[in-house]
């Protein structure tokens, strides 16, 4: 659903929120009872106060965040230096430290623990930027990929959005701060897409991290079917096949990967594959899940930029092996349930 204009956002969603956090946090003591009450009469355990929890954090953090980027206007000169260098870092580190948060509750509540393979951080070259290509299946995918790229990697993400994360007040004034761009599928199709694309990719820092997702949309069964309709309907017939040689993840759509590798010749490529929150949409998923009890799996994988293929064709081709790859690993890594005893949250870092 598209947003309002940025001024509805600015001066009615975000004092929402605040005065959502203000009041869900003075009557915590009343809620926590209720939940309490309520618990044993519910699945899971202690379900209620866990999902009350991660509401309590997420609105708190959400309300800090804000203030804390007003503080940041208002340093900025009124905004008026707000996206030079040294704010810039000032954002980025501020971003840094509530996914560091946001991570460490919700790996506590859900009772999850994040473990990472491949590709070290001290492997990756320095001094270079990063072409970051990820699998899209829920939020948490993209949380974990942020946090992990700003927190572990060192990097400043670039990021391609849909245009409805704006209703969120936090997302839509830190991103729109940032580099970053947010992509109505609906408005935005075929060259307008990818030529936003092509600028948010040129001229990438030494320590950016370009970030897309090339599946365009979330996974999901309906996705897969019609993502296949879409390669026959296009004369793929070909291409759908091996679409559907592969359950669990869309078809990439190539256009804006090969609009990012032109932007940026000669950047390294990270492919990132998840499993364990791709089914993760709604606020209702997260309440059937808790607590998860999982260990979620996240793999990367670096391609140096001298593998990259130079002509179009084989650049999709390059596309497609990889996106098997993916799909491949997802089955051979599906979340491992954890013990009730003796959990201890892990990461890379």
């Amino acid at each position: 659903m598209r947003p309002p204009p940025r001024w509805v956002r600015r001066v009615l969603l975000a004092p929402l929120v605040l005065l959502l956090s203000l009041g869900l946090v003075v009557t915590i003591p009343l809620w926590m009872v209720v939940t309490l009450v309520v618990s044993p009469f519910t699945p899971g355990r202690l379900r209620p106060l866990r999902l009350l929890w991660l509401v309590t954090v997420y609105l708190a953090v959400e309300a800090v965040l804000l203030v804390a980027l007003f503080g940041l206007w208002v340093a900025a000169g009124c905004g008026w230096r707000v996206r030079g260098p040294t704010f810039q870092r000032a954002h980025y580190r501020l971003c840094g430290v509530v996914l560091r948060v946001l991570y460490r509750q919700a790996s506590w509540v859900l009772r999850v623990s994040v473990h990472i393979d491949g590709t070290d951080p001290d492997a990756v070259p320095h001094g270079r930027p990063l072409l970051v290509l990820c699998r899209h299946a829920g939020p948490g995918d993209s949380f974990l990929l942020v946090h992990a790229l700003i927190n572990w990697y060192a990097r400043e993400p670039r990021i391609v959005l849909k245009e409805a994360l704006q209703w969120d007040p936090a997302i839509d004034v830190l991103l729109n701060r940032l580099p970053s761009r947010f992509i109505a599928p609906a408005r935005h199709r075929g060259d307008e897409a990818e030529a936003q694309v092509s600028a948010l990719a040129t001229a990438l820092d030494s320590d950016d991290a370009f970030v897309i997702f090339p599946e365009g949309g979330n996974f999901t069964p309906k996705r897969w079917v019609t993502a296949i309709a879409r390669l026959r309907r296009l004369g793929l017939p070909a291409m759908a096949r091996r679409a559907e040689a592969m359950p669990n993840v869309l078809a990439p759509r190539p256009g804006g990967v090969l609009a990012a590798l032109d932007a940026a010749p000669g950047t390294d490529v990270i492919f990132v594959a998840h499993t364990g929150v791709d089914h993760l949409f709604t606020v209702a998923d997260v309440w059937r899940e808790l607590p998860m009890d999982k260990r979620i799996a996240m793999q990367w994988w670096l391609e140096p930029a001298h593998a990259v293929p130079a002509g179009a064709d084989e650049r999709i081709e390059w596309l497609y092996r990889w996106w098997a790859r993916i799909d491949a690993w997802i089955s051979d890594n599906r979340p491992v349930d954890l013990p009730l005893r003796g959990l201890r949250l892990t990461g890379r870092r």
